[in-house]
């Protein structure tokens, strides 16, 4: 019953655990104990934020695990050093300040009386009215800086050995695309996405962009791999079954399709995809996150077989399932 306890009292304070990361970010903490120990007396004029408030500030880091107390002073962790060494992090926790004001009246939102910021943030990626190019960089510059952990895990998961061309439908700024470029450096790949995406894309040898919307534009042929990097999960099943028959038509025979996102853990639901992404693509008012069972559903019914669903390396980073086109 303790250990019922107190993990019932985790749940109840993980608001405030989440707003503490935000103001630690906002403020620069962890940057500030990069270049040595924290005394709260001198971080307070350095933030701006009263001593007595630095103090607990500092305290509640420490008790995330972010920062480790030696007396009056306070030391960066692993924890804390990681989480400003991976890129976009810092990024996505400062775009919370939308989600968390989506999440105030969670009961309206999932009645859908809520006008969500998310669906105002993302309109262009949905056909939606509102896109633009300033909407179009910031989210691909998002995405981008968060792509080194899932192309991480995705090309730990998945061997494209043998593989000649990938086209990365949805690959924004090509991060993806440079990942497998570095690890197959013999691959030819094309990168799919919008025009005012690909618009501010950085070159780069070997790799291809090519402007289009799968939703209205058919997918370049000619290549025998297709990945969908944390595409499925922002969209509905009618737009995801469309994708799913236009790779299906424009691989050859024999040709794979890769999907990598994260995903629910279906018949064993999990914290990663079944609280936080299930309801960001809530607010999002598009999409959702799948189980991988579902997503199997959904590749079967567009023709794919030989379907695998791989052993997450970290579900909260990334799932990967890989089917093919009969030969």
């Amino acid at each position: 019953m303790r250990q019922e306890g107190a993990a019932l009292f985790d749940l109840v304070q993980g608001f405030v655990a989440s707003q503490v990361l935000r103001a630690v970010v906002e403020l620069e903490i962890l940057h500030h104990a990069m270049e040595g120990p924290l005394v709260a007396s001198e971080l307070s004029r350095r933030i701006n934020v009263p001593l007595g408030r630095t103090e607990i500030l500092l305290q509640a880091a420490a008790a995330l695990g972010l920062l480790d107390r030696k007396r009056d002073t306070f030391r960066i962790t692993t924890r804390g050093a990681a989480l400003t060494g991976v890129p976009g992090l810092e990024g996505m926790i400062r775009h919370h300040d939308a989600f968390y004001r989506d999440m105030s009246d969670p009961v309206a939102l999932l009645r859908g009386e809520v006008d969500t910021e998310l669906a105002r943030f993302w309109p262009y990626v949905f056909g939606g009215a509102g896109g633009d190019a300033a909407s179009a960089r910031y989210y691909s510059t998002l995405m981008s800086d968060s792509q080194a952990l899932v192309a991480e895990d995705t090309l730990a998961t998945v061997s494209l050995k043998g593989q000649k061309r990938l086209l990365d439908i949805g690959g924004g700024h090509g991060a993806f695309a440079r990942a497998v470029r570095e690890r197959r450096s013999k691959l030819e790949i094309g990168v799919f996405d919008l025009p005012e995406v690909i618009a501010d894309a950085p070159q780069s040898d070997g790799i291809e962009f090519i402007a289009g919307s799968f939703r209205s534009d058919p997918l370049p042929e000619g290549f025998d791999t297709m990945s969908l990097v944390r595409v499925l999960y922002d969209h509905e099943d009618a737009t995801v079954r469309d994708l799913l028959a236009k790779a299906f038509d424009a691989l050859p025979p024999g040709g794979q399709l890769l999907v990598s996102e994260p995903m629910s853990g279906g018949q064993r639901p999990d914290r990663h995809g079944d609280v936080y992404f299930a309801f960001y693509t809530m607010a999002m008012q598009t999409g959702r996150a799948r189980s991988a069972e579902r997503i199997i559903t959904l590749l079967t019914e567009a023709g794919f077989a030989g379907i695998t669903a791989h052993r997450p390396i970290r579900p909260y980073v990334t799932a990967v399932v890989t089917a093919w086109k009969p030969a």
